[in-house]
């Protein structure tokens, strides 16, 4: 019986392996994000020039929303595949992010979910900086509703959670 139990924990210790894949996948998507990162700012170089103000701001939210799409893409890969699946080496590079190795799940989420209400803050003020008297109607509000609720609840996610997380390491230290 004791190997049968050595057997079943090793398949269930090795199965971490099944992730790998899902995090080749989110590399191989930095690519394809590089790719619209490029058909972006070509895009964006055309408007510096000769576009008006709110374009080239618009342009460049456009542009750094890929970028924070692109970090956080970064962060639940390596975070993720070190926490889960196995250490990542890089022996004595001084290019190894300070942070690598030392987010735990508790900071992954928090990194997850403030990433998301960056994005989502930069979504909405793109949607503010390309409204104009004309689209002050009744179907554009709506959609701004819509989307400033979005925002709100990924922001009050955040709260929510960071309070979880604060609550949570006063009853570890307590004890």
């Amino acid at each position: 019986m004791k190997r049968v139990e050595a057997a079943l924990e090793n398949l269930i210790f090795n199965s971490r392996w099944l992730l790998a894949p899902f995090y080749l996948g989110l590399v191989l998507s930095l690519g394809l994000l590089l790719v619209m990162f490029g058909r972006e700012f070509i895009h964006f170089a055309s408007l510096a020039f000769s576009g008006a103000e709110n374009d080239v701001i618009i342009g460049v939210l456009s542009l750094i929303d890929v970028v924070m799409v692109a970090n956080l893409l970064i962060i639940i890969v390596f975070a993720g595949y070190e926490n889960f699946v196995s250490q990542i080496e890089t022996g004595d590079s001084v290019d190894r992010p300070s942070w690598m190795g030392h987010v735990g799940f508790s900071e992954l989420k928090m990194k997850l979910i403030g990433s998301i209400v960056a994005i989502s803050g930069i979504e909405l003020l793109r949607t503010f900086m390309n409204m104009n008297l004309e689209q002050i109607s009744a179907p554009y509000n709506h959609l701004l509703g819509w989307k400033v609720g979005i925002h709100l609840t990924f922001v009050v996610t955040g709260v929510l959670f960071a309070l979880g997380d604060k609550i949570a390491s006063e009853k570890v230290s307590d004890h």
